[in-house]
């Protein structure tokens, strides 16, 4: 029970983009008006009280002030929209490397299930290719789950908690099975080229994951982004308050609602392999290829 809730709230969100209504008044944890809410009620205090000194004490003129501050909002639209591509083009990266995961298991249990008569060594390569997925998807997530782990005549669990790269150690695991089936004749020459690029895609999904992971946004550029709309936020007050008064304090929280959120959802979505609502499907497409696999080779 407790490894399916886990499963159940660990999967990415699905929903309805036709369902305006429900999507608007809809709040979930990962939506960013709770994680912004203490800043958003700090900056509409913030605002009041600049508007409220501006109007009985220090009147700020300056002409155009809020021409110029408009024209310095658009420059950093143009940075939160380079942030946010930036960050969708990892994610969507990643979405099409576990699509390759998910071919790559399907073709190599077909040519399998064809190639290989031997139903106990069908068994042991379709646990060895469905614990490399698990040990894979972990792996991403920098841990160990042994109750995902099948032992099999290749790879015991003891061999496998002791790999400092356990994709990898899977991996071996799988080529030295396929090496004994063509030496006991089992597979000739032909097989093997036939298999050779669906063994050598689970090393590659895995070493493009890891880019993605292992390179994040440049950390000035992260830094400065941050910079400017805290610097943008906070004079916005200051040039618009003259114009329009306390409506100044609505504006504000609004501008620092929008532009905090696609930071925060850049920030989410930059790194796809973790267990956030946004983040991939990782756990449901483990399972679909174990699901496939088993029906495959059954």
């Amino acid at each position: 029970m407790l490894k399916a809730v886990n499963f159940a709230l660990s999967i990415m969100i699905t929903y309805n983009p036709k369902d305006w209504f429900t999507l608007i008044i809809q709040f979930h944890k990962s939506d960013t008006f709770r994680q912004l809410f203490f800043s958003l009620v700090c900056m509409g205090i913030y605002s009041a009280i600049v508007v409220f000194i501006e109007t009985n004490y220090f009147p700020v003129i300056s002409k155009n002030a809020t021409v110029m501050h408009s024209i310095l909002g658009f420059v950093l639209s143009m940075l939160l929209v380079f942030r946010t591509n930036s960050a969708y083009d990892r994610w969507w990266e990643g979405r099409k490397i576990w699509g390759s995961a998910v071919n790559n298991s399907r073709n190599l249990a077909l040519k399998l299930s064809v190639i290989i008569t031997d139903t106990k060594s069908q068994q042991e390569l379709k646990h060895l290719i469905v614990n490399h997925v698990f040990c894979f998807k972990n792996h991403l997530r920098g841990k160990v789950v042994v109750d995902e782990f099948t032992a099999t005549d290749s790879l015991n669990t003891e061999a496998f908690l002791l790999a400092n790269h356990k994709p990898n150690r899977v991996a071996k695991a799988l080529y030295a099975k396929i090496q004994q089936l063509y030496s006991a004749k089992q597979i000739n020459n032909d097989h093997l080229i036939i298999m050779n690029e669906e063994l050598k895609s689970f090393t590659d999904n895995c070493g493009a994951c890891e880019r993605i992971k292992n390179t994040p946004i440049p950390y000035s550029y992260n830094i400065f982004l941050k910079k400017m709309i805290f610097l943008y936020v906070i004079s916005l007050p200051i040039f618009f308050s003259a114009e329009f008064g306390y409506i100044t304090v609505v504006i504000a929280v609004i501008v620092l609602y929008v532009f905090a959120s696609i930071e925060l959802i850049a920030e989410e979505i930059e790194d796809p392999f973790g267990e956030d609502d946004n983040d991939l499907p990782l756990n449901d497409i483990c399972n679909r290829i174990k699901s496939n696999l088993d029906e495959i080779l059954n």
